[in-house]
């Protein structure tokens, strides 16, 4: 495999998604690994179908928001998950035909493509072992070693805390490929390229435009989430909220 895009925690913002697409041809890819977390968001069944539509051979692994979507639709008790992010949840998974839950319910939790010049690659949502494991690039390095053992794969790339970084821990490259949809930084959109070599991407878009298309949804909370799209948490801000949640995690 030559060329390969990895687009993380698009949470249904279509608008980010069409912009990074449009990049990704442009790059001249030749297939995309879809890292989880496509929903829950504002239009899930949208960009579920434009990622079915591309044309690239495309491998899609389950986030945590996936993994609450399908619970959400087998009646399960969401009470681990903030009371705040259960309506956006349980009204995504409403949004979807029978034929896409089928669909979301085969992903895997990790997958591995080898690409050239980079060499055998890992993907996984938050960690190899499970979906909603945080971390972040001022972890310690003995937790990663923990959460990574066993991992022997040249790099990983990961997403879920929607922050790009590049780091090694002993031999283990980490690669977080950030959020297309929610990002802790900059307005815009975040995703990562590999092969030859590994580049952080972000594309500009509109946002303005999307916080409107957004906003015209019957998604609960679009007012709140056309903000973050105009005006999105500082990974600065998200460094400490997870510091003060949990100071191993930072």
């Amino acid at each position: 495999m030559q060329r390969v895009a990895a687009l993380y925690d698009i949470h249904g913002n279509l608008p980010a998604l069409e912009a990074v697409m449009a990049e990704v041809r442009a790059a001249d890819v030749d297939a995309l690994v879809v890292g989880g977390d496509v929903i829950p968001g504002p239009m899930p069944r949208e960009c579920l179908e434009l990622l079915q539509s591309t044309g690239l051979p495309t491998t899609f692994i389950h986030g945590n928001g996936e993994s609450a979507a399908l619970a959400a639709l087998r009646g399960d008790n969401l009470e681990r998950i903030p009371e705040s992010f259960r309506e956006g949840i349980r009204w995504s998974a409403q949004q979807l035909p029978h034929e896409l839950v089928a669909f979301i319910t085969a992903w895997p939790l990790t997958a591995s493509l080898h690409i050239d010049g980079v060499g055998e690659t890992l993907f996984c949502h938050a960690t190899p072992r499970n979906d909603t494991e945080l971390f972040t690039r001022l972890s310690p390095d003995d937790r990663v070693r923990e959460m990574f053992a066993g991992v022997e794969s040249a790099v990983t790339v990961c997403g879920h805390t929607h922050m790009q970084f590049d780091r090694t821990v002993d031999s283990l490259r980490i690669v977080n490929a950030g959020s297309i949809g929610m990002p802790f930084a900059p307005p815009g959109a975040y995703w990562l390229l590999s092969g030859p070599h590994i580049e952080l991407r972000h594309t500009t878009y509109d946002p303005h435009v999307a916080a409107t298309r957004i906003r015209l949804t019957r998604f609960p909370g679009a007012d709140a989430f056309g903000s973050l799209v105009l005006n999105p948490r500082s990974e600065e801000e998200m460094l400490a909220s997870y510091a003060a949640a949990d100071g191993r995690i930072r």
